[in-house]
């Protein structure tokens, strides 16, 4: 299994990256702060006002390392990647699935598979502790519902339909999410999804949360070789990476929600971190935004068992595993795509 790499994270407004050999220099105000060999790196992210240096870009490009450009509260902006790996066949036969409505059907399946099942176990791992608690019968109303889902996705035949079901099964989720909130309740109501802006302090963890996990699996995608942005379930758009949001759906309940969870409920979120903006916004404040990125990290450095590998890996290295594991079944290699499912 590949050696899990790390993250560069660069939050500091004014930072400027440059090249030093075969190290990564991190200078503010004229002044070093951080020195990486960069094949410790899997990749580097910088929020807001940081600069790369050409002959950084160069050196990140040669030895395949990302750079992702997002503004300071996290919206995704550019990427730049160095020749693409992998070989054309696999892209190839890529292509043709994507065009292909069954094959397209059958993987959506797969991922949605992943996605609602993990949703589930969220919820059952919070009615083990809390059933007797305020929200426990909604709880247990919402895992029967997603269950019901998932022995609906086995007889869909269409996209559509499919994407009837997992909008059906988001609804549920995200209908009972705020009883999974345990602490600090007042200050972190959840009330429904909301994106561009986040109107709540949930959702703007969670949708920055979201990216840095777009990130890992738009890189573990290209590593093996297969195109970020051509898609079986997300269709094709302009400047979206949607084979990275298809698989990105069976990781969302366990890197993301559970993390911004346990943030919440151990009060490492705080509500002094946020603020609102006129226009209804809710951004978080530098430290909060570091506080969030640490935790993630520390996250993707804990293990866990693949159920399908047998094995245990750290889970940063989950995006690159399904991502390996997929491009054996477009390659014929493995009869199906086995969905991470969590347990």
């Amino acid at each position: 299994m590949k050696k899990l790499l790390n993250t560069l994270y660069v939050t500091t407004q004014g930072a400027y990256l440059a090249r030093e050999g075969e190290t990564v220099l991190v200078r503010v105000e004229k002044e070093t702060r951080l020195q990486v060999p960069v094949h410790t790196l899997s990749g580097i992210v910088c929020f807001g006002q940081v600069s790369c240096s050409p002959f950084l870009l160069g050196l990140c490009a040669e030895r395949g390392v990302g750079v992702s450009l997002l503004t300071e509260n996290g919206r995704f902006l550019a990427r730049v990647q160095g020749p693409v790996s992998g070989n054309v066949l696999l892209r190839r036969q890529q292509y043709r699935w994507a065009d292909d409505g069954d094959r397209s059907a059958d993987l959506s399946r797969s991922f949605l598979i992943g996605k609602i099942a993990n949703s589930r176990t969220v919820l059952q791992r919070a009615l083990r502790d809390h059933r007797e608690k305020p929200g426990g019968e909604d709880l247990e109303g919402a895992s029967v519902r997603l269950r019901f889902s998932l022995e609906q996705l086995p007889r869909a035949a269409s996209l559509d339909t499919l994407r009837g079901i997992e909008g059906d099964a988001a609804g549920t989720y995200f209908g009972v999410f705020n009883h999974l909130i345990t602490a600090q309740k007042e200050d972190f109501l959840f009330h429904e999804r909301s994106r561009r802006p986040p109107l709540d302090k949930v959702n703007c963890l969670l949708s920055f949360v979201y990216t840095l996990v777009m990130h890992d699996i738009r890189s573990a995608l290209e590593s093996v070789g297969l195109d970020p942005a051509v898609g079986f379930l997300h269709r094709d758009r302009p400047g979206r990476a949607s084979l990275a949001l298809d698989l990105m759906e069976e990781f969302r309940p366990v890197l993301a929600d559970r993390l911004v969870l346990s943030l919440i409920n151990l009060g490492v979120m705080k509500k002094s971190g946020f603020r609102q903006a006129e226009t209804g916004g809710v951004t978080m404040d530098a430290d909060t935004r570091k506080a969030l990125l640490v935790a993630y990290q520390k996250r993707k450095q804990e293990e866990i068992n693949h159920p399908f590998l047998n094995e245990k890996i750290e889970i940063g290295l989950l995006p690159f595993a399904q991502a390996l594991l997929l491009a054996r079944h477009v390659r014929g290699d493995l009869d199906g795509y086995p969905p991470f499912i969590w347990k």
